[in-house]
């Protein structure tokens, strides 16, 4: 059971505050992709030689770029926790709030991009089973 339980009101006033940090943690996401990604190059390169030299100091940035950004996504996910909203899809920037609903508890939907929360969802139903509120 949540501890707390929404309005779809209460989840309007926090879209604000949840777009932005909804905004960093997919871009953080995105980062930490493209350096993967570029690790990934790299391996590939050393590998299709045989082996050869690493530039130690290109990897260590790598690194360095990969690990800050999935920081702030971890960060950013824990802003959202502490809202009381549950991260679900950070692609697609899907957020739940718990509510009653019926004397049933349900999820408040809310995708980044939306200026209000318009959806709700069972608990054992995701994104796909949404209804209109």
């Amino acid at each position: 059971m949540a501890e707390r339980y929404f309005t779809p009101e209460e989840v309007r006033s926090l879209i604000p505050a949840l777009t932005e940090i909804v905004e960093r943690a997919m871009a953080a996401q995105r980062e930490a992709g493209e350096a993967e990604d570029l690790m990934r190059e790299e391996q590939r390169r050393i590998a299709m030689r045989g082996g050869g030299v690493v530039d130690r100091e290109f990897w260590r940035r790598l690194r360095e770029r990969r690990d800050r950004a999935g920081a702030a996504v971890q960060e950013a996910l824990r802003e959202i926790l502490a809202m009381g909203g549950v991260p679900k899809d950070l692609e697609q920037g899907l957020v739940d709030f718990p509510h009653r609903r019926g004397g049933e508890v349900v999820n408040l939907c809310w995708k980044y991009g939306e200026r209000e929360v318009r959806f709700w969802h069972g608990l054992d139903e995701g994104y796909a089973g949404r209804k209109p509120l």
